[in-house]
C-alpha cells in the first residue's frame, strides 16, 4: 500500500473520495438487487433502473472532479466519464426500444469505456493510496463490456448479468473507501 506524508489538499481529496466511495458501494448493491430482481424483461421500470446507473455515474464524476480540485489536479478522463455516461443514459434508453440486445450492446459499450477511465484515473491517483481496487476494478469493467456485447448475440440475452456487473464494482468501491482510511487522516 501506497500512503504519503499528505498535504492538506491530498488528505481532503483523500476523505473525499472516501465518502464518494462508500456512496457509490451502497447505491450500486441496492441498484443490483432491485435490477436483478426486475430486469427479466424490458419494463418502465427497469429502463428507469438502467438509465438511472449512468446518471449516477455522472453525479459522482462531477463531485469527483470538484473534490481533485483540493489538490490542484484534474483528472481530464473525468469529463469524458460525464459525456459518455450522459449519452449512455440517452442511448439505453432509445436502445430499449429495440430489445435487450441493444440494450446490451450499449451497455456494453458504456462499461468499457467507464472502465478504461477508471482504471487509468486510479493509475494517475496512486500516490492517495487506496487506489488498486479501482484500477482491477476498471480492468474488470473492460472485460464485462466486451462480455455484454458478445452476450447481446446469444439466443437469449439477459440483462440480469448486466445487473450483476454492479456488485463486484460495489465492492470494489467499499475496499477503496476502507483503504483510504489512512490517507485521508493524512498518514
Amino acid at each position: 500500500m501506497t500512503t504519503i506524508a499528505a498535504s492538506p489538499g491530498i488528505s481532503q481529496t483523500a476523505t473525499a473520495l472516501r465518502r464518494l466511495y462508500f456512496v457509490r458501494f451502497a447505491f450500486a448493491i441496492l441498484w443490483a438487487l432491485v435490477t436483478i430482481a426486475t430486469a427479466k424483461e424490458i419494463g418502465p421500470l427497469t429502463v428507469v433502473l438502467f438509465v438511472l446507473y449512468p446518471l449516477f455515474d455522472v453525479g459522482a464524476a462531477i463531485y469527483d472532479l470538484r473534490s481533485s480540485r483540493t489538490t490542484g489536479t484534474t483528472p481530464t478522463l473525468l469529463y469524458v466519464n460525464i459525456a459518455v455516461s450522459l449519452l449512455t443514459a440517452v442511448g439505453v434508453g432509445v436502445a430499449a426500444a429495440s430489445g435487450i440486445p441493444a440494450m446490451l450492446r450499449v451497455w456494453g459499450a458504456w462499461a468499457v469505456v467507464a472502465g478504461l477511465v477508471q482504471l487509468i484515473v486510479g493509475v494517475t491517483r496512486r500516490r492517495l493510496g487506496g487506489q488498486w481496487p479501482m484500477i482491477i476494478s476498471g480492468g474488470i469493467s473492460v472485460l464485462a463490456g466486451g462480455s455484454f456485447i458478445i452476450g447481446a448475440s446469444a439466443d437469449i440475452p439477459a440483462l440480469t448479468n448486466a445487473a450483476g456487473y454492479a456488485i463486484p464494482g460495489a465492492i470494489f468501491f467499499l475496499i477503496a473507501a476502507i483503504r483510504l482510511g489512512r490517507s485521508a487522516k493524512g498518514n
